[in-house]
């Protein structure tokens, strides 16, 4: 019986480098700095560094990136922020909480980013911010996003949750729009031992904002400028992340192997939309989905031969119950809800053999119809 080849397999990564977590970890517990501290800013620094920004910030999660960088924007009740609907619901919860409301534009049939060309329909007198989505590792289409915010003076804000070292047009994601959003949380191609985030910019004024913001709006200790929030980046996952950050590229590097191998075994399969990488993206694949018609069964077949595999995301967020009061109904988004239904994600992580690919893909393949094969 072959060993079980699992969706994510963290320990996989972890273990070779035991010992560089301890001492990383065992020297925060000795300087006691663990709310923010010198580890959190050397961790700044270098991941400013490697996305090629000016500024980056620590924060306690991705959807607290997202919220900082919308209260940064000046963003609050009233307001509208354009974004996509199959995306995790963090990217609309941040709108939320600011006080606006969250507009949603349907998505590209083999990106799954915005649609640029439906931009301009979804605009109102309120729209203030828009939020495109590099799902999966994929940056959107920004340049036409850009250009529609310009136009209106509108402030463009990137979900880069999942895209840590994806490029657009040969350009970190993340560095292109006027803030950045990233989540450390553990699965992530950047992960965490807990939850974490960071925001990039090249704007001052909008780092400093934030800033301030993460800290309960001090300017220094106890002088509150503004009423913000604790969004503090705790200094023992900045030590985590800095032992991590030195081997992303190279984990990003697997990843993309592992997608061409995955794209060469299905190939020839019409049953099976494999992802594409954009003409002007450099995808990082934090996670590879293929599309198809049979997914519960190609999901049974998988789990009954111990191979891990996963849905993102189930319900586009127009959908869901939380949002029932935007009014949105079924088919108002249909390409968004179509990969909703037939998205399927397959074991990826860099740690992943080529023989245990291999694997998955005869697996997948043998739960199709007799007819596609």
């Amino acid at each position: 019986m072959p060993d079980n080849i699992p969706f994510l397999d963290l320990n996989a990564q972890h273990a070779p480098r035991r010992a560089e977590f301890d001492a990383a970890i065992a020297a925060v517990i000795d300087s006691g700095a663990f709310a923010g501290g010198p580890v959190v800013a050397e961790f700044e620094s270098d991941f400013a560094d490697f996305c090629d920004s000016d500024h980056a910030l620590g924060l306690g999660s991705g959807t607290e990136a997202l919220w900082l960088a919308l209260l940064a924007c000046g963003i609050g009740p009233g307001d509208e922020v354009i974004t996509v609907p199959n995306s995790f619901m963090a990217t609309a919860e941040a709108i939320t909480y600011t006080g606006a409301k969250p507009v949603f534009v349907d998505v590209d049939e083999r990106t799954y980013t915005m649609n640029p060309a439906l931009l301009e329909k979804a605009r109102t007198s309120r729209t203030k911010a828009v939020i495109p989505v590099h799902l999966f590792g994929q940056p959107a289409d920004l340049d036409p996003i850009l250009a529609f915010a310009r136009r209106h003076d509108l402030r463009v804000i990137e979900d880069a949750a999942q895209a840590h070292g994806a490029e657009y047009k040969g350009r970190k994601a993340g560095s292109i729009g006027d803030i950045g959003c990233f989540s450390f949380y553990p699965g992530k191609n950047l992960g965490a031992f807990g939850e974490a985030g960071a925001t990039i910019t090249g704007n001052s004024e909008l780092h400093e904002k934030m800033r301030v913001l993460r800290d309960h709006g001090q300017v220094r200790k106890y002088h509150h400028s503004m009423v913000g929030w604790n969004c503090r980046m705790d200094g023992i996952q900045a030590a985590v992340l800095g032992v991590k950050l030195p081997h992303l590229s190279k984990g990003n590097e697997r990843r993309r192997q592992h997608a061409a191998t995955y794209n060469r075994l299905f190939q020839g399969y019409e049953e099976i939309v494999v992802p594409l990488e954009a003409d002007y993206a450099r995808s990082v694949y934090h996670i590879y989905a293929i599309r198809v018609r049979e997914r519960e069964e190609i999901m049974r077949l998988l789990e009954e031969k111990g191979i891990g595999c996963g849905i993102h995301y189930p319900v586009p967020i127009h959908l869901q119950e939380a949002y029932r009061d935007l009014g949105y109904a079924p088919g108002a988004f249909p390409v968004a809800e179509q990969v909703c239904a037939e998205l399927l994600s397959l074991p990826m992580f860099p740690e992943l053999s080529e023989e245990e690919i291999e694997r998955v893909a005869e697996v997948v393949k043998q739960s199709l119809p007799v007819s596609a094969l």
